[in-house]
């Protein structure tokens, strides 16, 4: 059994789990934040990794009034529903990140078959939630996936090699999968 876990735990690891995104997003050049809240990963792969991040976020309402970075690079939060993102060209991102927002996502497929339009051909796709019996729930009582019920989603929605890891503890699932490289020549005559 794991050990007793502190209230702000999740407070605690956030720093290095930002950490741990970025080493993982480090060649990406475009990312998109999906459920970004207040912007602070958008701002830390901006930051250290001169990344163009954009954040995406339904509600908007603890975006910074300030986006730029020390160096003078800017970094954008939209006010939007990820289900359709207009604003994103099909192919225009290297790489996806929703972390704690999973779970939020009212309409999961819709959105992640947009992630899956969005995305490059070999783009990444990374989640970062709370697994359903996790520390999370007790604290807010709210409904998470269980980890096969992710990797499902990220599968349905036409992701390949996709990988789940527990960690922190077991607290955390990182879920993640790629957009096919290849294009299907079948679906390409379809069209």
């Amino acid at each position: 059994m794991t050990k007793q876990l502190p209230d702000n735990f999740y407070q605690q690891i956030k720093p290095r789990l930002h950490r741990r995104i970025g080493r993982e997003t480090r060649l990406a050049r475009r990312v998109m934040d999906l459920g970004c809240g207040s912007c602070d990963l958008v701002r830390h792969l901006a930051v250290a990794y001169g990344q163009d991040v954009i954040g995406v976020d339904i509600s908007g309402g603890s975006f910074p009034s300030r986006r730029h970075t020390p160096n003078g690079s800017r970094f954008h939060c939209l006010r939007r529903n990820a289900a359709s993102m207009s604003f994103a060209e099909d192919g225009s991102a290297d790489a996806v990140v929703s972390m704690w927002a999973l779970h939020e996502m009212e309409k999961p497929r819709a959105i992640l078959r947009e992630t899956h339009r969005v995305l490059r051909p070999g783009g990444e796709i990374f989640i970062i939630d709370f697994p359903r019996d996790s520390l999370a729930q007790r604290l807010w009582n709210e409904d998470y996936y269980r980890p096969d019920e992710a990797k499902a989603l990220l599968q349905e929605a036409g992701f390949e090699k996709v990988q789940l890891r527990l960690i922190e503890q077991g607290q955390v699932m990182w879920v993640r999968g790629w957009k096919p490289a290849h294009l299907d020549t079948q679906a390409e005559k379809r069209t």
